[in-house]
C-alpha cells in the first residue's frame, strides 16, 4: 500500500491545529509568553511540513499521466455511495501547493495579531494566540481537502465545514485600526463574520439539495447511488446515465450558486468587503487568496464535467455577471477610501475575470483562468500583506492619513508598489500573463465581452496607482514620519513574494505545463473546442483569404 500523501497533506496542519490548541499555557507573565511564543513556532513548523509534502505532490505529479493522480479510495457510508476518496489533476495540485505555500506567510504575518488579546484574558488556561493560529491551520487543512477530494460528498463537507473557523478568525481577531471604540470593532467584526457565514451558509444549503439530487438521478439510472465524480463523468461519457435537460439545469444552478458566492461573484460578493476589511490583513489574505479559490476550483471540477450541458446554456448569463464583475469591482475600488476594502473590491474584479475565463470555453480563457487563481492567490497576498504592515505602523486604514511613506519607509514603499503594479498586470509580473489569456480566450469567443472587460484593466490602473500616489508620495505627514521600515521578520514574508510574481511574470512555464493537460482535459468533457481562425494558416504558412479554402502565394504560385 502506498504512502497517503494527499491524506498527509491535509491532516498534517488539522494534528497541528490540535497540538497548538492543546499546548499548555501556563500562569503569570513570562509563562503566559512562552506558551504565546510556543503555539507561534509550533504553527510556523506545522505549516511548513505542509509546504514539504505539498512540494513532493507537486514533484510526484505527471502533467502527461492519468487524469486523477495519487489517488486514495476508501468505503465510509457504504448504504449512501459515499468514499473517502482524493486525487489531483494538474489544478488541484498547483492549488494546493499555492495553499500550503502562502500559509506560512501568512503565519509570520500574524506574528503578533492575537498578542493585544493576552492581557485581556490573563487566568485562561487557553489562550488567544493558540486559538488564532489552530484556527488558520483548521481553515489550511480544509482547503487543502476541498482540492483533492474526489467524492462530491466528502468535497461539500469541507466546503462547508471550513466557515467555522473562518467566522471565529473574522469575528474574534479583526482588525483594531481605524479610530473606533472597542465597541464599535467588535459590533463590526461581529457584523462581518455573520454576513460571510450566513452567505456561505445559504450557499451551501441550495448545494445540498442540489448533491442529494445528484445522488437520486444515479440511483436511478446506475442502481444504486453514487458521489464519485469520476464514476458519474464516466457513466455520462459511456451513455450510462443520462439527466434530463430540465433536471441538468436546476443541479448546475445549486452548484454554481454556492461556487458563485465563495468565488465571489457579483451581485453575491456583498459579503468579501466587510470581511476583509474588518479582518487582519493575514486572515484578509486567507480568504481571498486561499478560501475563495475554491469556489473557482469547484466551477472547474464540479460544474463543468458533471453538468456540460447545462454549463454551456448558463454560460451567456455567467460571462455577463462576470463582466459586471470585473467593472463594478474595479469601479468602485476607485472611489474607495479603505485600504484593505479597495483590495477586496480589486479582488471582487480579478475574480470576475478568472470566472470570464472560465466560461470562455476555450483553452486560453481557460489556461488564462487557472494560471490567474496562482497569480492572483501571489500578487493579492504581496500586496494586502505589506498593506497590513502599513496599516500597523499607522493605526488607520483610511488612505487620507497617509502621505510621503516612500521618504521614510523606502522598502515598505517599494515592496508595497510591485504588490500594487502586480494587481494591474504590469507586464513582467505574473498577473499579466494569466490576464492576456483570458482576454485573447474571450476575444476569440465572445469579442463584445473582452472589449468591456479590458476597460477593468485601465481602471485597475487608476486604483492603484491613485492608491500609491496618496499614500507613498508627497509631503511626509506628521503622523508617519516616525515610521519604521520593513523589518526582518516582515521582509522574509515579502520577499518570496515578489521574487515569485517576477519570476512567474517573466516565465509561466513550470505552472502552465502542469495546468494546461486538466484544461484540454475540461474542454473535452464538454466538449467545445478553440473557434477556428478568420483567416486559417496554411501547411505553407500563408493565410488564406480565398472563399474555397484555395490560397495563392504571391506571385501566383500555388
Amino acid at each position: 500500500m502506498s504512502f497517503p500523501l494527499l491524506t498527509a497533506t491535509a491532516a498534517v496542519p488539522a494534528i497541528g491545529a490540535i497540538v497548538v490548541a492543546a499546548l499548555p499555557a501556563t500562569g503569570g507573565t513570562s509563562g503566559k509568553l512562552r506558551g504565546s511564543v510556543a503555539a507561534k513556532w509550533v504553527a510556523l513548523a506545522f505549516s511548513l511540513a505542509t509546504l514539504a509534502l505539498a512540494a513532493v505532490a507537486l514533484a510526484r505529479f505527471d502533467p502527461d499521466g492519468d487524469r486523477y493522480q495519487l489517488t486514495e479510495s476508501h468505503a465510509w457510508i457504504e448504504d449512501f455511495g459515499v468514499r473517502y476518496e482524493l486525487g489531483v489533476d494538474g489544478i488541484g495540485v498547483v492549488l494546493v501547493a499555492l495553499t500550503a505555500l502562502l500559509v506560512p506567510f501568512i503565519v509570520l504575518a500574524g506574528w503578533h495579531d492575537a498578542d493585544h488579546l493576552e492581557d485581556a484574558r490573563p487566568n485562561r488556561r487557553w489562550r488567544p494566540t493558540q486559538g488564532f493560529f489552530a484556527l488558520i491551520l483548521m481553515v489550511e487543512a480544509m482547503v487543502v481537502l476541498s482540492f483533492e477530494a474526489t467524492d462530491v460528498f466528502l468535497f461539500y463537507i469541507f466546503f462547508e465545514a471550513m466557515l467555522i473557523p473562518m467566522y471565529f478568525l473574522i469575528g474574534g481577531f479583526g482588525d483594531r485600526a481605524g479610530g473606533r471604540t472597542a465597541e464599535e470593532s467588535a459590533t463590526q467584526r461581529s457584523y462581518a463574520a455573520v454576513k460571510f457565514l450566513l452567505y456561505n451558509l445559504a450557499g451551501g444549503l441550495i448545494m445540498l439539495a442540489a448533491v442529494v439530487g445528484l445522488y437520486v438521478v444515479t440511483a436511478d439510472d446506475l442502481g444504486a447511488g453514487t458521489f464519485s465524480l469520476q464514476r458519474i463523468t464516466e457513466a455520462r461519457a459511456a451513455g450510462e446515465l443520462d439527466i434530463a435537460t430540465g433536471t441538468e439545469r436546476l443541479l448546475f444552478l445549486g452548484f454554481f450558486f454556492a461556487f458563485a458566492v465563495k468565488a465571489p461573484l457579483w451581485p453575491l460578493h456583498t459579503w468579501l468587503p466587510n470581511a476583509m476589511g474588518e479582518a487582519t490583513a493575514p486572515v484578509a489574505v486567507l480568504i481571498t487568496a486561499v478560501v475563495d479559490k475554491v469556489g473557482t476550483f469547484a466551477m472547474l471540477r464540479f460544474c463543468l464535467q458533471l453538468f456540460p450541458e447545462a454549463s454551456k446554456w448558463a454560460t451567456p448569463a455567467i460571462l455577463v455577471l462576470a463582466v459586471i464583475s470585473i467593472i463594478y469591482g474595479a469601479l468602485l475600488a476607485v472611489g474607495q477610501r479603505d485600504i484593505k476594502r479597495l483590495i477586496a473590491y480589486a479582488s471582487i474584479s480579478h475574480f470576475g475575470f478568472i470566472i470570464l475565463g472560465i466560461f470562455a470555453m476555450t483553452s486560453q480563457g481557460q489556461s488564462g483562468a487557472t494560471l490567474y487563481m496562482v497569480n492572483h492567490g501571489i500578487s493579492t497576498a504581496a500586496l494586502m500583506l505589506v498593506a497590513g504592515f502599513l496599516i500597523t505602523r499607522r493605526g488607520s486604514r483610511l488612505i487620507a492619513d497617509y502621505g510621503g511613506v516612500q521618504k521614510v519607509a523606502p522598502v515598505l514603499a517599494g515592496t508595497f508598489l510591485i504588490g500594487g503594479l502586480a494587481t494591474l498586470s504590469l507586464p513582467g509580473l505574473a498577473p499579466f500573463v494569466s490576464e492576456f489569456l483570458v482576454l485573447v480566450g474571450t476575444f476569440s469567443r465572445y469579442p463584445a465581452l473582452g472589449i468591456v472587460a479590458t476597460v477593468g484593466i485601465v481602471l485597475a490602473a487608476l486604483y492603484v496607482l491613485v492608491l500609491y500616489q496618496r499614500t507613498m508620495t508627497g509631503p511626509v505627514k506628521a503622523e508617519v514620519r516616525g515610521m519604521p521600515d520593513l523589518r526582518v521578520r516582515e521582509l522574509v514574508v515579502v520577499t518570496p513574494l515578489i521574487a515569485l510574481l517576477i519570476f512567474l511574470g517573466v516565465y509561466p512555464k513550470p505552472v502552465t505545463e502542469i495546468l494546461d493537460p486538466a484544461v484540454d482535459h475540461t474542454l473535452s468533457v464538454v466538449d467545445k473546442k478553440d473557434p477556428a481562425p478568420d483567416h486559417p494558416v496554411t501547411d505553407a504558412g500563408w493565410f488564406d483569404y480565398s472563399p474555397k479554402g484555395d490560397h495563392h502565394a504571391p506571385g501566383g504560385a500555388k
